[in-house]
C-alpha cells in the first residue's frame, strides 16, 4: 500500500456497527488512516433448538433435494458446523455435491468453493427478487427444494413463491441475531451522529439499522437519529440493507457496484470522500 492510500482517509471518522467481521473492516479502514468508532448492535448464534435443523441435515442427506437455495454464507457455514459435531459433515457435503445448489450472493459460494464445491445456480441479483427471478428459469413442480433462510426471517415471499410453483419446499434456520451491545453505546453512537462528528456509518446487515432503530425509539431520540444520518455519509454494503435504509426515508450515498462485502465497501468509501 503506497503512502497516499494509507493515508486516504486520514481525519475521517467512521462508525462500523457490526459484530460479525468487526475486526476486518475496521483493520481496512484504519490501514487507511480513518478513525474508527466501532458500536457492535448484534451478534449471531447458532438456532438455540439445534434438534431441529440437525434433523434437516438428516433428510439433506438421506433425501437429497433436487435444489439447494443457499442465501447466506453464515448459514451454510453453520450447517456445516453443525454436521461436523455429529460426525456428519462427509456425508453432507457429499448430498451438496449432488443438489443443484443456487446461491443468493458471493459468501456462500466462497463457503462452497472452501470444500472443493462450486455453486450450480448463481442468483440474478443477490436478493429475495433476484432468487425468485432466478426460480422461474427452473422446473420446480413436484422436486424437492431445500432452502437455507437468512437468520429467523421467515421470507414469505420466497416461501409464497416456491408454493406458488407446487415446490415441495424443506426450510432450515441455522442461525439467529441477538442483541449484543450495552443500548448506552449505541445511545452515545446517535449523540454523535446528531453532532455531525461522524463522517461515514455503514450497514451491512438489516438487523444492525433495526437495532439502532430500536434503541432510538426506547430512549425518545428517533428525530436525534434521522438528524443524524443526514448528516453523515450512509455507506451500505449491498442493495438489500440499502432498499431497507431507503423505504425508512434515509439516503445512501455509498454502496459497491456489484461486489457485495467488505473490500469493495472500504473502496467505494475511499471514492465518495476523495470527491467530497
Amino acid at each position: 500500500m503506497d503512502s497516499a492510500t494509507a493515508t486516504s482517509l486520514a481525519g475521517r471518522a467512521i462508525a462500523i456497527p457490526e459484530t460479525r467481521q468487526l475486526d476486518v473492516l475496521a483493520r481496512l479502514l484504519e490501514r487507511r488512516g480513518a478513525t474508527v468508532l466501532k458500536v457492535p448492535l448484534v451478534a449471531i448464534y447458532d438456532a438455540p433448538n439445534w434438534e431441529p435443523v440437525l434433523q434437516w441435515i438428516q433428510r439433506f442427506i438421506s433425501s437429497t433435494p433436487t435444489y439447494f437455495v443457499i442465501l447466506t454464507g453464515e448459514g451454510l457455514s453453520r450447517l456445516l458446523a453443525l454436521a461436523d459435531k455429529n460426525a456428519l459433515k462427509d456425508d453432507f457435503i457429499q448430498a451438496l455435491s449432488r443438489a443443484r445448489t443456487l446461491c443468493r450472493g458471493p459468501k456462500p459460494e466462497r463457503v462452497l468453493r472452501s470444500l472443493g464445491l462450486r455453486a450450480d445456480i448463481k442468483a440474478l441479483a443477490p436478493t429475495t427478487d433476484g432468487v425468485i427471478e432466478t426460480l422461474k428459469n427452473l422446473p420446480l413442480e413436484g422436486l424437492k427444494v431445500g432452502v437455507q433462510l437468512y437468520g429467523q426471517d421467515p421470507n414469505l415471499k420466497l416461501m409464497n413463491y416456491l408454493a406458488s410453483r407446487r415446490a415441495d419446499v424443506d426450510q432450515v434456520a441455522p442461525y439467529i441475531y441477538a442483541d449484543e451491545s450495552e443500548a448506552d453505546q449505541v445511545v452515545d453512537l446517535i449523540h454523535s451522529l446528531n453532532r455531525g462528528e461522524i463522517d461515514v456509518i455503514t450497514f451491512t446487515s438489516q438487523p444492525q439499522y433495526h437495532r439502532l432503530v430500536q434503541v432510538a425509539r426506547k430512549h425518545e431520540l428517533e428525530a436525534e437519529l434521522s438528524t443524524g444520518l443526514q448528516k453523515a455519509c450512509v455507506a451500505a454494503v449491498g442493495p438489500v440493507v440499502k432498499n431497507q435504509l431507503e423505504a425508512d426515508g434515509h439516503t445512501v450515498a455509498i454502496m459497491p457496484g456489484k461486489a457485495f462485502f467488505m473490500k469493495p465497501l472500504v473502496t467505494e468509501i475511499m471514492r465518495y470522500l476523495r470527491q467530497d
